[in-house]
């Protein structure tokens, strides 16, 4: 007996283990079967996310090789239950995306411009898209003859300067100062370069006069475009950019301050053509075909009326899609509605998140490249959660219609209102947080009259004026669309400007996001009590986001531009920055400030081609030296210096006898990094790039050997 083997030996208990875990897991799938199959879009997506994630090749192929593996490891797995077929189809599933926008960067996408170049270009004109908004007009042009440029470029021309015959298929002839297309300028910016990839893009700049056209344009103007002019001429006051984009998703002539306070307001998903607006048209066909085709006793006695006006709606939703651009959440929008509406024609229930599931998995086949963007993640988070507040039996039994007096009625429909848009609000806040760096606390409310008003007042409004246009009748309908679209206005302005309308946070890491992302998923596609273990993930996201330090330096990637906050708030070196640089210095630091000269701190002593700071960060006095100029430094003055900073950084390619106590930034340094963010109390760097990173929108200029690092001879030094 003494030698015996232990009825419980480690390996018997471990078995026994295992077996209970799995029983448990098959169970609670069971329990879960009608909601496995809304995982297959987030299973591929993860595939997808892998890949602009991971830097390069090797690593992409490492990602779908373990995915395999993982699948092999699912095929050793006890047969005849879901957890088996999960593993495997998920790792499938994951190895596919991953392959998918491969080989779509691959095959479709186009190489950038190696460094910025003057060049003459001459070509056919493909796109031209007016933006009355900022003065300019947007060419796309296809080069010919000019093998060294990109086989697509995107130039800007002042509407002063636009020639006569510009158009689609024109030929024209001008010079242009051709860049790369912008990378983010700091960590969590906006990643152009990675979107002009996909659409072809491989550079940019601004058209300079003389522009010739050598060939006229012979075809019309596109639909969308004339509809987009008709529009903005009809539509008074400074509603009608905002009249335009609800017909055809061209946000072009919206002024700036009042899309800001659109996005301060929460109400900017009113101007990206979605579900909201698709829905609207569809049901106002239907609703049309169905009285118009009942007037007719032979029709409404013989004729399948219901497919009638469902097949109406379909070709309408269709052609609202094309009209618009085809954009990611309209092309949702619109097979969510087909499948609903064959769903109906049918005389079946429609099973709504499976819808949504479709259309992210047919956006997905198209444009993978699309999971990255916030359009895709806002468009389907916020459609998610309103399926799965929708299919809660509580919030269900309170919404359902019932016999009761009108008060009661208009009271609880206005609860159920507030608390859809509450639920939108927290599911869109983290993607929100991470895009564009601060969310809308005040959206909930204001969508409360927006809504409403836009699909009910503004759109029908918008349609009849458009509708007796044809007779020439229409101008009494445009003054009462511009007076409902001044009231939506009036409520974005109003809500923006309370210092409660937006929460602000710092760039906001990958790694919280996707920890907050993959909560905020298992918390909306699953039923049962299980679902709430999503919850602690999206709490604990939100709370490192909420309370992240935010970085004492912003560094932009051209080493130009440098944002350091201090007690004061946050100072800019170069005072005379543009707009653009300092939204973008502003959101990725969190900050809603305005940006205060750096010169006129009081720890920094700075002269017109240097700048020194003294400040505090972490317990500790920091010093800090940035160059101003690309004038001469005396070298020996300026090793003292560099000797006695902590921090260098530059513009320009510094020396190698420049040798700071901790870093130094120059450029070297940023054509490696990009923009970098720096937390001095924790010693944090975070970079735009990273190490190896062969993604094919990233510019490479060839290798000119040292950087010239002085261009004048005039010697510059501190005050």
């Amino acid at each position: 007996m003494a030698f015996a083997p232990r009825q419980t030996s480690v390996r018997t208990r471990a078995a026994q283990w295992l077996t209970a875990a799995r029983t448990a897991a098959e169970g609670w799938l069971e329990e879960e079967r009608e909601q496995v199959g809304l995982w297959v879009p987030v299973a591929l997506g993860a595939g997808v996310a892998g890949w602009f994630i991971l830097p390069n090749a090797a690593t992409w192929l490492g990602l779908c090789c373990g995915m395999l593996g993982l699948a092999c490891i699912g095929a050793m797995l006890p047969p005849g239950g879901r957890v088996r077929w999960i593993v495997i189809v998920g790792a499938m599933l994951a190895c596919v995306g991953c392959l998918l926008v491969w080989g779509k960067a691959a095959v479709m996408g186009e190489k950038p411009l190696a460094r910025p170049v003057f060049a003459r270009v001459a070509g056919t004109v493909e796109s031209v898209q007016d933006v009355p908004a900022q003065g300019i007009v947007r060419v796309r042009v296809r080069p010919v003859g000019a093998p060294d440029l990109p086989s697509r470029v995107r130039v800007n021309i002042a509407k002063p300067d636009v020639p006569a015959g510009l158009g689609e298929g024109a030929t024209i002839r001008f010079r242009a100062r051709l860049m790369p297309p912008a990378p983010p300028s700091v960590p969590g910016g906006y990643d152009f370069a990675a979107r002009a990839y996909f659409q072809g893009i491989g550079a940019t700049g601004k058209a300079l006069k003389p522009i010739e056209i050598v060939r006229p344009s012979q075809a019309a103007p596109p639909l969308r475009a004339r509809l987009f002019d008709h529009i903005v001429t009809q539509a008074p006051g400074a509603g009608g950019g905002i009249a335009a984009a609800l017909a055809t998703g061209d946000q072009g002539a919206i002024a700036e301050e009042d899309a800001e306070a659109m996005r301060r307001s929460g109400l900017a998903h009113l101007l990206s053509i979605s579900g909201l607006h698709v829905t609207a048209l569809i049901g106002a066909v239907i609703f049309l075909l169905m009285r118009m085709l009942a007037l007719s006793r032979r029709a409404a006695l013989t004729m399948p009326l219901m497919l009638i006006a469902a097949g109406g709606g379909a070709l309408a939703g269709i052609f609202y899609t094309w009209l618009t651009g085809a954009e990611v959440p309209t092309v949702r929008s619109c097979v969510a509605a087909l499948l609903v509406l064959g769903g109906l024609a049918m005389g079946r229930d429609a099973m709504t998140l499976r819808l949504v599931a479709t259309g992210a998995l047919v956006v997905l086949a198209f444009w993978p490249e699309a999971l990255v963007g916030p359009s895709f993640q806002m468009s389907f988070a916020a459609v998610t959660a309103l399926v799965a507040l929708s299919e809660h039996r509580a919030f269900r039994a309170f919404a359902a219609a019932r016999d009761e007096a009108m008060l009661r009625k208009g009271l609880r429909m206005l609860a159920v209102t507030l608390a859809t848009g509450i639920v939108v609000e927290l599911a869109l806040m983290p993607i929100a947080l991470f895009h564009f760096h601060k969310a809308g606390m005040l959206g909930a409310f204001a969508n409360l009259v927006a809504i409403p008003l836009t699909t009910f007042v503004v759109m029908p409004l918008e349609a009849l004026a458009l509708a007796f246009d044809v007779l020439g009748l229409g101008a009494p309908f445009w003054w009462l669309t511009g007076q409902a679209l001044a009231l939506l206005l009036g409520i974005a302005h109003g809500v923006a400007a309370s210092p409660m309308a937006t929460m602000l946070a710092p760039a906001m890491s990958e790694a919280v996001f996707g920890l907050t992302i993959a909560g905020l998923l298992w918390c909306l596609l699953w039923r049962s009590r299980w679902r709430w273990m999503g919850l602690p993930l999206m709490l604990a996201g939100m709370v490192l986001t909420l309370t992240a330090r935010s970085p004492d330096i912003l560094v932009t990637g051209d080493g130009r531009h440098v944002a350091v906050r201090t007690d004061r708030g946050m100072a800019l070196l170069r005072e005379r920055a543009g707009d653009y640089v300092r939204d973008a210095l502003s959101e990725s630091a969190g900050y809603d400030g305005e940006l205060a000269a750096l010169a006129s701190l009081p720890g920094a002593r700075c002269s017109q081609d240097l700048c020194a700071l003294r400040m505090e960060s972490g317990g500790r006095r920091w010093r800090l030296l940035f160059t101003r100029s690309d004038m001469l430094v005396e070298r020996r003055t300026f090793a003292r210096d560099c000797a006695a900073t902590d921090i260098v950084i530059s513009d320009r390619a510094l020396p190698r006898w420049c040798m700071p106590r901790w870093l130094k930034i120059d450029r070297r340094l940023l054509a490696r990094t990009g923009g970098l963010s720096i937390a001095l109390a924790t010693g944090d760097i975070r970079t735009v790039r990273q190490p190896g990173d062969a993604h094919p929108w990233i510019a490479r200029s060839p290798s000119r050997g040292g950087a010239q690092l002085y261009r004048r001879s005039r010697p510059a030094s501190l005050p």
